[in-house]
């Protein structure tokens, strides 16, 4: 196995990329003169008008002062991004953009994609929001050259970046305490602890603890009959670790290393069923991985960045019940990924940036199902990428080759995979004075079918054929840093066609359903956003931002069946949010409203399988004190403000009104 992926990996580690231009001379005196340190302050803007792509983000600034739940509740504000999320504080949460589903999202942290080899889509659930810098969300790729070829390889990537050590003058250590509490059992206390440990290197160590017992009321609905009820078996206990590392070499090298470990016990409620309100379903998880990332700028022309990553997935299931011998069942679950990159960037010319980014990955799954065949599974990603930006125009070509093959211990494997898979982006400026941007874009991607696709008792087919989809946008940025009484301005509107074929669904066959190659889906849609600020008075702000989605995404497997151009399930046509952040010297408020449309459960478009849309309200107020030797910021939220009931997913209910206080110590 390790000749393997060394052979995989060999081509990567070649040494390439890009370095910042020389400082130019004073065309007077033929002098290079040092100025005196500058601080500029300025607005970051929410959404990308300069990229070729569409891009989202949200700082840390955002994530505090609008009083962002978790991850889920961050990512859903993206517009085109659409958030399963199975209920209660440790449902199962995934996201998928553009209707193309969650095995075509890629997760990336801190540069380093997130997988999921068994079920092929990750939850996003379990990423603390702690120690979150930056969140990111771009449709077919982010704009960095020098990301590693699985991330070329997905329809979309969520990023998250963490935050790296940094100290006030004259200071070599920080730490932090935060302690956060709520309703339905909510407590989660954390540590933060930042190190100088030397003029190159820092250290930064986060752990955090969080339980909920996830009891909360919900109202039963049951044709002329609504009673209230009490979602049970949601508790949760989880455990977060995190250390990292940061080293500057002498000859401006930088290594990132990081070492994690997750573990988490949650109850299963199910689905509401009427007249029995027990659950005895259990999840137990344990993700350990470590992780290294190397950057080099060997000159203003070449510049590389190596990868590597190991990282081991075990969770056992548990229910019991009068169905299962000695009334218990166990099924145990044991991934592991050995996973290496490297990107090589070059410009031989001003205008002109080319790059190569290499990965290999062997994964490893061990089940106690029956007639697991113990897979084993190399892949190997080649990204050749080639950009060129001229005055007004800006373009970027992408061709990525895959190669996949597999390894079982009992029957036959399926077949070895190739595929080249292209992908292009345009940026126009049409007028050199006015930040008006035309994008285009087109990128081929596919997703491989899991190993529970593959391999699952009974339901899977080693037959099946990688799902693949195309992806086509079109878009109009504009900006201004200033405008009448508004600080600035900024509004992105795309229009996109997704077509996805070889769609991967659960079969009904004559004895059994199996998963077979058989849908087709077409996607339309419209993607805005707009975000602005004004000043009033001295010390004042009112920031605004807003999103809006509408996407047609249709079954176009069989005309001459009854869902044939029927919504897709858990779709909404009509997605949005509004925020408005008020800043002041005496308190911060902040305010935002998320609604979603009416959606279906099943592929046909009847009113039997209709979810009603929802409007969830939440308002946060937030102040940070300067105190002596430290700073306290205290913040409280209000969620689902209306008590709003609502189900993302049919027969999982979502809480109604809660609250949660925060209370952080800097010193």
């Amino acid at each position: 196995m390790r000749r393997q992926l060394a052979c995989i990996c060999i081509l990567g580690m070649s040494v390439l990329p890009l370095a910042a231009q020389e400082a130019g001379k004073d065309t007077i005196t033929g002098k290079v003169h040092e100025i005196e340190k500058v601080v500029v302050t300025a607005n970051r803007l929410s959404n990308k008008v300069t990229s070729a792509v569409p891009v989202q983000t949200m700082s840390r600034q955002e994530i505090d002062r609008l009083g962002v739940q978790g991850m889920a509740d961050a990512v859903r504000r993206f517009a085109g991004a659409n958030v399963k999320d199975y209920g209660g504080i440790g449902g199962l949460k995934t996201v998928s953009i553009r209707s193309m589903g969650a095995p075509h999202t890629a997760v990336s942290y801190d540069g380093v994609a997130v997988s999921n080899c068994l079920a092929g889509q990750i939850d996003i659930g379990r990423f603390s929001m702690d120690n979150v810098a930056m969140l990111s969300l771009a449709v077919g790729q982010a704009e960095d050259l020098l990301q590693s070829a699985r991330l070329y390889a997905s329809a979309g990537v969520l990023s998250i970046e963490t935050e790296k050590p940094h100290f006030e003058e004259g200071r070599n250590t920080a730490f932090q305490a935060r302690i956060r509490g709520g309703s339905f059992g909510y407590v989660s206390p954390s540590m933060r602890w930042w190190q100088r440990l030397g003029r190159r290197t820092r250290l930064a160590v986060d752990v955090g603890y969080m339980r909920a017992d996830g009891v909360y009321p919900f109202t039963l609905v049951n044709g002329k009959h609504v009673t209230e009820e009490k979602r049970n078996n949601s508790a949760i206990h989880s455990w977060q670790g995190e250390a990292a590392l940061f080293y500057t070499f002498r000859d401006g090298g930088e290594l990132d290393m990081k070492c994690g470990y997750y573990y988490s016990r949650r109850g299963l409620p199910g689905a509401v069923t009427l007249y029995n309100p027990l659950s005895d379903e259990t999840l137990w998880d344990e993700n350990p991985f470590v992780q290294a990332r190397y950057k080099k700028r060997f000159s203003s022309r070449w510049y590389m960045q190596a990868q590597a990553k190991y990282t081991h997935g075990w969770n056992l299931y548990e229910d019991k019940g009068n169905e299962y011998d000695k009334g218990v069942y166990h099924a145990v679950h044991r991934q592991d990924e050995y996973y290496l990159s490297a990107t090589a960037l070059y410009s031989p010319l001003q205008a002109l940036t080319l790059s190569v980014a290499q990965d290999g990955a062997v994964n490893k799954l061990r089940s106690s199902l029956n007639d697991s065949p113990f897979p084993t599974r190399y892949t190997s990603l080649t990204a050749f990428t080639m950009r060129y930006r001229q005055g007004a125009l800006t373009a970027t070509g992408t061709l990525l080759h895959t190669f996949v093959t597999e390894r079982v211990k009992a029957g036959n494997a399926p077949d070895d995979f190739f595929r080249l898979a292209p992908s292009l982006s345009v940026s126009l400026k049409p007028w050199k004075e006015e930040e008006l941007f035309l994008r285009l874009m087109y990128k081929s991607t596919f997703r491989m079918p899991t190993f529970n696709d593959l391999y699952y008792y009974r339901l899977g087919n080693r037959n099946l054929r990688p799902e693949k989809a195309d992806e086509y946008n079109v878009g109009v940025t504009w900006s201004r840093p200033a405008l009448w009484a508004l600080d600035y301005l900024s509004v992105t509107v795309d229009g996109y066609y997704n077509d996805v074929t070889d769609k991967i669904v659960a079969f009904p066959t004559t004895y059994a359903w199996r998963m077979a190659n058989y849908g087709k889906v077409q996607a339309v849609g419209v993607d805005a956003t707009l975000a602005t600020a004004v000043s009033v008075g001295k010390n004042m702000k009112l920031a605004l931002s807003g999103r809006y989605s509408w996407q047609k995404a249709v079954d176009v497997t069989d005309v001459t069946a009854k869902n044939y151009k029927d919504q897709l399930p858990y779709t909404p046509v009509h997605t949005g949010n509004v925020s408005a952040v008020w800043e002041a010297p005496w308190l911060n408020v902040g305010y935002s409203v998320v609604g979603v449309g009416k959606r279906y459960r099943l592929s046909q478009n009847i009113p039997e399988n209709l979810i009603e849309g929802y409007m969830e309200h939440t308002v946060s107020l937030s102040k940070e004190l300067a105190l002596k030797h430290c700073k306290l910021r205290l913040q409280a939220e209000v969620v689902n403000l209306t008590d709003e009931q609502y189900e993302v997913i049919k027969y999982y209910p979502m809480p109604g009104r809660s609250w949660r206080l925060t209370g952080t110590l800097n010193f």
